[in-house]
């Protein structure tokens, strides 16, 4: 089954996309770690995409299905969407682009987070500028102190992972993304899971709904 994963910054969609590749062998395609990749690469697309992501705003639409029709023309199966779409615009796009590509989604599934568990998760957040390993200062702090564990590379907050950052983030999911809940639900494909619980109960929840 093809899935879409949704829920606010910090909700744990990454999370349960590594669990779900693991174990159910599925394939993920995450916009935000196509950006962070074409970001590092200093692409054209990822200057554009970083004057945005910098600000917290949406990278715009067109740039967005680009990239995610580029992956999906390379034949992927049983995949997950992991950040998009983000606005009933881009479902709607991405309808007309999965129709022309003979593919569909089975569920539309939200991740919910109450919005102050988030604040804390996100401003807690590190990631090694070198492997990209991700840390939280609370729940999985380095051995040493700016330090990447797996690579030994510098240990760093990211832009977009600072408070100011994150509230803009968080407003511009409340206000772009939460009508796509009424989108999923005229399509019968709306399911709502609980994300403020241990990852792995988390998991068989979304599991049970994929099976």
């Amino acid at each position: 089954m093809n899935v879409i994963l949704f829920g606010a910054p910090g909700a744990g969609k990454g999370t349960q996309s590594e669990i779900l590749i693991d174990r159910n062998g599925m394939t993920q395609i995450s916009t935000g770690d196509l950006f962070r990749a074409a970001i590092k690469g200093q692409t054209e697309l990822g200057k554009k995409a970083q004057e945005f992501m910098d600000k917290g705003q949406l990278v715009p639409d067109n740039i967005v299905i680009g990239m995610v029709e580029e992956v999906l023309q390379k034949g992927v199966k049983n995949f997950i969407l992991d950040g998009f779409p983000r606005t009933v615009a881009q479902a709607q796009a991405l309808d007309e682009l999965l129709k022309k590509m003979n593919l569909s989604i089975g569920k539309a599934i939200f991740l919910e987070v109450p919005m102050k568990i988030l604040m804390d998760r996100l401003t807690g957040r590190r990631v090694c500028k070198n492997c990209g390993t991700v840390y939280h200062i609370v729940s999985k702090p380095t051995k040493t102190e700016g330090k990447c564990d797996a690579c030994g590379g510098e240990v760093i907050q990211r832009n977009d992972d600072k408070a100011e950052v994150i509230e803009t983030r968080l407003k511009t999911y409340q206000e772009f993304t939460s009508p796509l809940k009424e989108f999923y639900k005229k399509e019968d494909k709306y399911i709502e899971v609980d994300g403020n619980r241990d990852a792995e109960e988390v998991y068989k929840e979304i599991e049970k709904i994929i099976n």
